[in-house]
């Protein structure tokens, strides 16, 4: 019997670190890590290669529920995944593990609670940028190209692969602003 860990963080400016160690502290002898959303399994390839390898008695372990997903369709389909290959699922916080039927009860009950806090989030979001754009504070995220350098490089016969090259920027946003 294997015990894995899984961290996931959603952004770059956020660490794993906290989580790796609680997940050594439980006893996992692998610990994979990534930087994506929670919000599907897509890009997920850390999750992915944990399970490919686990097998029957394995068990995976997360901090929180969250980090194994947001969706409560994909933590129950995780679920289902690892009940298929004879292995569990242990969330460390609060302790649940998938081994009983209690523990597959309470995980339903968080993954629908952990989706609808990130319906909740969403729409908190959506209310404060429409309130913001109704008193025109909001006019979006600034733009991060300067157009007129893309202009000029053009205008000097460039083309959208060397002002991509001397902007730092990516060949397609030069193709957006000469349109």
């Amino acid at each position: 019997m294997s015990i894995y860990g899984y961290a996931r963080v959603s952004s770059s400016s956020q660490s794993t670190d906290i989580q790796e160690q609680r997940l050594k502290d439980a006893g996992c002898t692998v610990v994979r890590k990534e930087k994506a959303s929670g919000k599907s399994r897509d890009q997920r390839n850390e999750l992915d290669t944990l399970l490919e390898f686990i097998a029957s008695g394995d068990v995976l372990v997360v901090v929180k529920l969250d980090r194994l997903g947001r969706s409560t369709r994909d933590v129950l389909n995780l679920v289902h995944e690892l009940d298929q290959k004879g292995a569990s699922l242990r969330v460390l916080e609060p302790e649940i593990d998938t081994s009983g039927p209690m523990g597959k009860m309470i995980l339903t009950v968080l993954g629908m609670v952990a989706e609808m806090e990130l319906t909740f989030i969403k729409e908190r979001q959506r209310a404060g940028i429409e309130k913001a754009k109704a008193l025109g504070k909001f006019k979006g995220r600034p733009a991060s190209i300067d157009k007129e350098a893309v202009a000029k490089l053009k205008a000097e016969g460039k083309g959208a692969s060397q002002i991509a090259k001397e902007l730092g920027i990516g060949r397609a946003s030069v193709y957006r602003l000469l349109a």
